[in-house]
């Protein structure tokens, strides 16, 4: 058999037997609580605080137009090459613009015994949505590093 489409027959109707409840129990809830497979990671929550710091320097920074909003795409270079979890963090709380500013920071996470390097500077990258509600009072985009900033105005 090499055609794929006939590795396996036909499909063939089975009856089941109705699995039983014992009365007052919805069969749709677990009976304990199973461990999946991103339990760790919904677990981890918002209780830790993130930890990175910035990227060293910011490289580009493009505005896409998008249905509702845009995208703010920053691309930055890191001193070090084993650095995870790039975010754009919001400027402000609430990431409301001031001023007509909408300002962000580029951050990563760098473990613990990191060092830097010149050789070859890793590239990162992140990206984040702003609608177009919050657009409407924005006349420029600011998205610092350690070492730069980049902007971008109407």
């Amino acid at each position: 058999r090499i055609n794929p489409r006939n590795w396996f027959g036909r499909s063939q109707s089975r009856r089941r037997e109705a699995a039983t409840a014992e009365p007052g129990t919805n069969p749709l809830i677990p009976e304990k609580e199973e461990s999946g497979l991103f339990d760790s990671l919904r677990k981890r929550g918002k209780d830790v605080p993130y930890a990175g710091t910035p990227v060293a320097e910011i490289s580009a920074l493009v505005v896409e137009r998008a249905t509702g909003g845009a995208i703010v795409r920053v691309r930055g270079l890191a001193a070090q090459q084993d650095i995870y979890d790039v975010r754009l963090i919001p400027g402000t709380p609430d990431a409301e613009p001031v001023d007509g500013i909408l300002g962000y920071e580029l951050r990563a996470v760098h473990p613990p015994l990191s060092t830097a390097t010149e050789l070859r500077p890793r590239e990162v990258q992140a990206a984040v949505f702003v609608s177009d509600k919050t657009l409407e009072t924005v006349r420029e985009i600011r998205v610092r590093g350690l070492r730069n900033e980049r902007l971008s105005r109407r």
